[in-house]
């Protein structure tokens, strides 16, 4: 009676639909695409003046913290550099356990553009997973670039978000691409990840490929039916 007392009478918790860690493009990105939908973000950075003013330049349904504080959100989403998100979950397992975590990286050698840093019988989602046992490592995101989610269309179709995960933190992944205008492609278990982040290997190559000048980082992948 009085943990039913608490959930009716208690005080009000802030409602987020996501959190984001990070303050970079992919950040900015994933997070306009949600607040044009309607959805409230919450950015969260070690540096709390950038999420802020983050937040402060998004607008309404944007809120901000430090990263060192639990994201409110019960999906979180890892708008870091591989090496910043491995930093970030073991850090902060404690504060994570029971969330769905979207990991948006690509490991690739940004040396050369011609390999991965993650064993081939692994993935940069599932490195993450082995940190953060008690969250549910979700793959999203990694195929999509900043300068499109800002639109979330390119050539006037939907950015497609294809999704690696367990059943359950898939399909909450999915409806939150699809609430922000976006296309979702459940594509299995997290092990699929590893043919996520190989494709967009190719695909960040020729952005990066002078003979592909038309590219410049502005393309999306799609699926045609």
């Amino acid at each position: 009676m009085k943990n039913l007392l608490n959930r009716l009478f208690g005080k009000k918790k802030t409602m987020t639909t996501i959190s984001i860690v990070g303050t970079g493009n992919m950040a900015r990105g994933i997070g306009s695409r949600a607040l044009a939908a309607g959805q409230t973000v919450q950015f969260l950075n070690r540096d709390a003046a950038k999420a802020a003013e983050l937040a402060s330049e998004l607008g309404k349904g944007a809120t901000s913290g430090s990263s060192t504080e639990a994201p409110e959100a019960g999906i979180v989403v890892l708008a870091l550099p591989f090496d910043g998100a491995k930093d970030y979950v073991s850090a902060n397992a404690g504060a994570l356990a029971g969330k769905v975590l979207i990991d948006i990286t690509n490991p690739l050698n940004f040396e050369t553009f011609d390999s991965l840093v993650v064993p081939a019988d692994s993935s940069a989602a599932e490195e993450i997973a082995k940190l953060v046992p008690n969250a549910q490592v979700v793959k999203a995101f990694n195929t999509t670039f900043a300068g499109t989610l800002a639109e979330g269309k390119v050539d006037g179709k939907p950015l497609d978000v294809f999704i690696a995960g367990a059943d359950e933190a898939r399909a909450q992944v999915a409806e939150f691409a699809r609430n922000a205008g976006l296309r979702p492609l459940e594509v299995g278990g997290l092990h699929h990840a590893r043919e996520l982040e190989g494709f967009q290997l190719l695909v960040m190559a020729m952005q990066a490929n002078p003979a592909f000048e038309s590219f410049n980082w502005n393309t999306g992948l799609k699926i045609l039916n």
